[in-house]
């Protein structure tokens, strides 16, 4: 061989090794040194599961469940993970179309990424399930995750528990990332404030599939596999026979119900009125329920127990009365010559019910007339105490009395979003009367009325320190937290006794329960008597204005009532408001009365029974909803059209709404309602503008 070919054979022979030498390490690093591709086909091979723990049961104070868990399932996405789904019959099973699909997918990687699992489409239907496990196979880079969800057996408590919802990015940036998008957290209620004792943690399951996607099982014999720790359960004060009472006899009313332990400010019920099954916020339907309820002018959302804030009217007097015996103004013998109207200011207002001489002759007489002579002028002693240097440091001593009786600020019930109610400061009278005011000025104080209010929560604690005779607890729903331990701070401050009025003799005490036994004896609330009971209580009045179609519109007043029992050893205390309903005996005193009975004497007696059911079938929703919500829902029909250029959803009004001409029928009379006359027409608002057209529609 001639040694030119020699070398081209030398030659080849260096070349060939070369890439063999090439292969061998590309090999080495590929399957040694690196695990990106390890990394990518156990991705193909294996299945990553969030195990989510069921969340923490939540017992009555008889140990029966009233809040439990049932399994829902989420349809996830890892869109790095598609390949080519069945897309058609994906959207078919869902109900969507291939652009809502496509937008899905846009926002589940702007929102989580693309290697991350993002909820495609959560708590599906039974039926969407069953479609979609069926044929999950067709579906690559879509799985099935199992999540616990809330199942209410009594269908009550809505407004005290809450509701639970998918994290949004705001949460998860609070919790320092301890969230992550997909998890599901306490939004209201219950559910929010012991989110830390109810959530659980998180497991993590590894499963393994074949090249049709397919679940083959568990990974290397569960190695590496994390069990879910279940939330932890709480014991409530809550007794669920009085709350499905509570929310039977409020239903189709707006206002609320309140009951609490006394000796230990456990709340035994609250109810809300409008009332709505807890159930409709869980489930594939629990978002469309909730965004429809939050288009409700009446705000079934609404936890009136802790929001609504109301003038407590007469059912304040017993308090005011305890103000000036503590301040030793007046002793239980005081009377004022009342002849029904209050003529000290020169206006001779506020009128009373009664005009009888020696009807407010000493303070049990006072509290069982209701006298708001009485009690505008033991108001106005306490302001213008002359040891208190003038009225403005006497109403600010009185505004002190109020803030300890637990009245203008909140209370710390353990649930979110508690509104404070109002004891208006010297600041805003001196800013509304430009410092010009006395005691004349805001009588009204003194019978609950000018601009104080209160919720129906701070009207029932109010009752408590009443019926412990000076002291309470703040109110709370939970009483125990399973395996609490010290680092459980939760419940430290409502095992706290709070004692605003401990000074007063028990002869005084008993002085003003005298006057509000009476009220139940022979006074305005009879109707509440229970044989063998004896019932401490209080109905008011309170005036109701709204401002409607541009006028301030005198409403039917609000009923409120409060209340203890028994008088001797007191067990519970309620209080109740039901909007636009009236006298405070008529609505109020049959709903605490009816509480009381079942409570304390576990039975209710066939007459009660039957009173019950009259008052549960009452419908007193007001009037004027129907308007708002006829005029709210115009002005978003038009601010859409405004956005989208779309007309449909305003059009609906007017086709629904026509005035139509009809030459036999007699002009529409005119309704009158709170002292206001109005037709049965509507206009259309635009926002920001009086009316979005002049054309008058019939309602």
């Amino acid at each position: 061989m001639s040694v030119f070919n020699q070398s081209r054979s030398n030659v080849v022979r260096v070349i060939f090794l070369a890439m063999f030498l090439i292969i061998v390490v590309r090999l080495f690093t590929l399957q040694v040194l690196t695990s990106k591709y390890q990394k990518l086909a156990e991705d193909n091979a294996l299945l990553i599961k969030t195990v989510y723990p069921d969340r923490g049961i939540i017992y009555d104070r008889n140990g029966k469940a009233i809040l439990n868990n049932s399994r829902a399932y989420d349809l996830m996405i890892t869109p790095a993970q598609l390949k080519n789904p069945d897309t058609l019959t994906l959207c078919r099973l869902l109900g969507i179309d291939t652009a809502e699909f496509k937008q899905r997918v846009i926002t589940a990687v702007l929102k989580n990424g693309r290697y991350r699992p993002s909820v495609f489409q959560g708590l599906l239907s039974p039926e969407q399930y069953a479609g979609i496990n069926e044929n999950i196979w067709k579906f690559t880079g879509f799985d099935l995750l199992q999540r616990p969800i809330r199942q209410y057996p009594y269908n009550v408590g809505a407004h005290i528990f809450g509701y639970v919802g998918e994290v949004d990015s705001a949460a998860i940036r609070r919790s320092n990332y301890f969230y992550r998008m997909g998890d599901y957290i306490g939004k209201s209620g219950l559910e929010n404030t012991y989110e830390s004792v109810l959530m659980g943690q998180r497991g993590v399951e590894v499963l393994i599939k074949d090249n049709r996607n397919r679940i083959q099982g568990s990974y290397e014999n569960k190695r590496y596999d994390t069990q879910a720790v279940a939330g932890r359960n709480l014991r409530t004060y809550l007794d669920v026979d009085l709350q499905v009472m509570a929310e039977k006899m409020i239903a189709n009313k707006v206002g609320a119900v309140v009951a609490i332990e006394p000796k230990t400010g456990g709340i035994l019920a609250m109810a809300s009125g409008p009332t709505f099954d807890p159930n409709m916020l869980t489930g594939s339907d629990g978002k469309k329920n909730l965004n429809r309820m939050l288009l409700d002018v009446a705000a079934p959302l609404m936890n009136r127990g802790i929001k609504g804030q109301y003038p407590p009217g007469s059912t304040f007097k017993p308090l005011q009365a305890l103000v000036a015996l503590d301040e030793g103004i007046i002793t239980p013998a005081f009377g004022y010559p009342c002849s029904g109207r209050y003529y000290a200011c020169g206006h001779g207002k506020p009128a009373c019910t009664h005009s009888n001489a020696g009807h407010a002759a000493n303070l049990r007489l006072a509290i069982a007339n209701s006298c708001n002579s009485y009690f505008s002028h033991i108001y106005r002693m306490s302001v213008d105490n002359p040891a208190l240097g003038g009225v403005k440091n006497g109403y600010h001593k009185w505004a002190e009395y109020m803030d300890h009786m637990g009245l203008g600020h909140t209370l710390g019930v353990d649930l979110p979003s508690e509104d404070k109610g109002n004891i208006p400061d010297t600041a805003k009278y001196n800013a509304t009367y430009r410092g010009a005011w006395n005691s004349c000025t805001n009588l009204t104080l003194g019978i609950g009325q000018d601009m104080m209010t209160a919720t129906p929560l701070q009207l029932a604690n109010a009752m408590c320190i009443i019926a412990n005779k000076g002291y309470y607890y703040i109110p709370h729903i939970v009483e125990k937290i399973e395996g609490e331990t010290e680092a459980d701070t939760l419940l430290n401050k409502y095992r706290v006794k709070q004692t605003p009025l401990v000074n007063l003799s028990n002869d005084t005490y008993e002085a003003v329960m005298d006057g509000m036994q009476d009220v139940v004896i022979s006074g305005t609330a009879i109707s509440a008597a229970i044989p063998g009971i004896n019932i401490c209580a209080k109905t008011g009045t309170a005036q109701n204005r709204r401002y409607i179609d541009g006028k301030v519109v005198e409403l039917k007043d609000n009923a409120v009532f409060v209340c203890f029992a028994p008088r001797e050893d007191p067990k519970i205390a309620i209080a109740v408001v039901v909007e636009n309903a009236g006298y405070g005996g008529t609505w109020g005193g049959p709903i605490a009365s009816i509480m009381m009975e079942k409570y304390l004497n576990d039975t209710l007696r066939p007459e009660r029974i039957k009173k019950m059911e009259e008052v549960a079938s009452a419908n007193l929703m007001p009037w004027y909803l129907k308007r708002l919500q006829f005029k709210a829902d115009s002005v978003r029909a038009y601010k859409w059209l405004e956005a989208y250029k779309d007309s449909s959803m305003l059009k609906r009004f007017f086709e629904n709404n026509r005035v139509k001409t009809d030459s036999t029928k007699k002009p529409e009379t005119p309704k009158k309602e709170g002292g206001q006359t109005f037709t049965n027409r509507i206009v259309f608002l635009k926002p920001d503008e009086k009316y979005y057209s002049s054309k008058t529609l019939s309602a």
